[in-house]
């Protein structure tokens, strides 16, 4: 699970299904009270933090206004522009965040990789993520139709099969063959109804756990989509040499570059870390470029790599990218847990 934003892809490839209509006033209030109501749960009384900046504050208008019909008392907290992910909150802001019941983050640069966030959830905060959100992304059935309820037990059928393996094999038909260690590692469940200290990255039902560190080596294909850096759903597989715990070759055309030279210009070898797999697990998201839902697409997968701490890992990095790939086969301990759609008990 990922919240950077970076540049929001445009890409459309043959499986992607945008909702393409336009959003009206009354879809956007009918997203934001879903957010409220049943995503964040927000209660009579409980202190509510809105985190936005100048980019989206008209969705964190219309949190508010939801989250105040619900009887939360809002603080609404508008702070620049990251200039990159994982850039701390101002100091009084992350002061603010560590107070509340609820947080919410519309910000176009994310802020999900940060101290604050970690110290806000670690005070029993319930956090409802929204970076780069849209309008799509608000009225859309992975939001409006999906049962979060419902899908919980799937979720935790996961998880549990993450938190009590020690060895994951990843394979696909286009030809990723991954495997690494899990043991001792707690899997990440979101399923988007979060309790005091968990992230809900609204829509992006997921379960998702870190890899022990320098254990991945095999092959990654990555053939869905990448939804940063301007890149969104590929057009050509991005192909991954891992070895050791880290991405030691990337190939695949311009957009594989694109990523490369990107993660390069940090310097930093740990951007490069294989840091997380994450199972998408809403069936009513499409898979459309724009991360929040394309991380929750049943039957994708997605690889995550450089800072895995917030996840529960030890790698502290620059940035956190996630490469999405379609049809996974997931065995844990030789057994299988997810063969493309379908999830095994």
């Amino acid at each position: 699970m990922s919240e950077t934003s970076g540049e929001r892809g445009t890409g459309m490839g043959e499986r992607d299904d945008p909702h393409g209509k336009a959003a009206d006033a009354l879809d956007l209030h009918q997203g934001a009270r879903r957010l409220a109501e049943v995503n964040g749960r927000i209660q009579e009384g409980e202190a509510v933090v809105i985190v936005t900046d100048p980019e989206m504050e008209h969705y964190a208008a219309l949190v508010e206004e939801a989250a105040r019909s619900c009887g939360g008392v809002v603080t609404t907290c508008v702070i620049p522009v990251r200039r990159q992910d994982g850039e701390e909150p101002p100091e009084p802001v992350a002061k603010a965040m560590a107070q509340a019941s609820v947080v919410f983050s519309p910000v176009s640069v994310s802020i999900t990789h940060t101290r604050a966030m970690r110290a806000a959830l670690e005070s029993g905060a319930r956090a409802i993520l929204m970076t780069a959100y849209t309008d799509e992304i608000l009225t859309s059935p992975a939001l409006l139709e999906t049962d979060f309820h419902a899908q919980a037990p799937v979720c935790h059928k996961v998880g549990d099969a993450f938190t009590g393996g020690s060895q994951v094999r990843l394979t696909s038909p286009k030809g990723t063959d991954l495997s690494f260690s899990i043991e001792g590692r707690t899997a990440n469940v979101l399923t988007n109804v979060p309790e005091p200290g968990q992230l809900a990255p609204v829509p992006d039902i997921e379960v998702n756990v870190v890899p022990v560190t320098g254990s991945a080596n095999g092959l990654l294909i990555a053939d869905a989509s990448v939804p940063y850096l301007g890149i969104g759903i590929l057009r050509d597989p991005v192909v991954c040499t891992i070895e050791n715990g880290f991405i030691t070759r990337m190939e695949g055309g311009p957009e594989a570059d694109r990523i490369r030279v990107y993660l390069s210009s940090f310097g930093d070898h740990n951007c490069f870390n294989v840091a997380e797999l994450g199972v998408g697990l809403n069936p009513n998201a499409r898979l459309t470029g724009e991360m929040l839902e394309d991380e929750g697409v049943l039957g994708t997968i997605h690889i995550g790599i450089g800072t895995s701490h917030t996840l529960g890992g030890e790698i502290v990095a620059p940035t956190h990218y996630d490469l999405l790939m379609w049809e996974p086969t997931i065995e844990v301990d030789g057994r299988v847990v997810q063969k493309d759609k379908e999830i095994f008990g």
